[in-house]
């Protein structure tokens, strides 16, 4: 009997190692395909969450080969049309005569209009903590860098292992929510 519970034991943990291989392989080609792409186009609503309020707006994304994102704000309605363009070295924002003002996030370090970006970033190049299913999607945890203080991000891959979904964590806690439509590499 103990022998049988052991073999049984063994193939269930043999299937949960091939579920996850398959979900890397999954999470490995997406990269594979954004990295020898000239870039990429989403749209994604945004929610900052700061605890004792949220704030969410929506913004149409192109990303270049270099990894540059070029973002205009679509809604709400009050702030559309500002756009601007977020690379590594830093940003900038253009406006007629509105201005995007939300308090910073992660100890000071992070604007929620940066999350497409940081999204982009790490899935580029981010270092995959782990992979797996979660409802019929994949969900790839990858830390943003190889820092202590990294941001680690949740993303979900939908059948056509293009992101869905994302959740940018700062020391455990959810502080940005991306729902991705229109996931497009170019």
């Amino acid at each position: 009997m103990k022998r049988l519970v052991g073999i049984v034991l063994g193939l269930v943990f043999l299937v949960g190692c091939n579920a996850s291989e398959e979900s890397l392989d999954r999470a490995m080609g997406l990269r594979a395909k954004l990295l020898g792409s000239s870039g990429c186009s989403f749209d994604t609503t945004i929610t900052a969450d700061y605890g004792d309020k949220t704030c969410m707006f929506q913004v149409s994304c192109q990303v270049d080969q270099e990894g540059d994102l070029l973002f205009t704000v679509q809604g709400p309605e009050v702030i559309a049309g500002v756009s601007g363009k977020i690379c590594g070295d830093g940003g900038e924002l253009t406006f007629d005569d509105k201005a995007l003002a939300f308090p910073l996030l992660a100890d000071d370090q992070l604007t929620p209009v940066s999350a497409p970006w940081i999204f982009i970033k790490t899935l580029h190049g981010g270092y995959v903590r782990s992979c797996g299913v979660d409802d019929d999607m994949v969900r790839v945890s990858i830390d943003d860098s190889y820092e202590e203080d990294a941001l680690r991000l949740d993303i979900w891959l939908g059948k056509d292992d293009m992101p869905v979904r994302a959740e940018i964590l700062y020391r455990d806690r959810r502080i940005l929510s991306l729902q991705i439509e229109n996931f497009k590499i170019l």
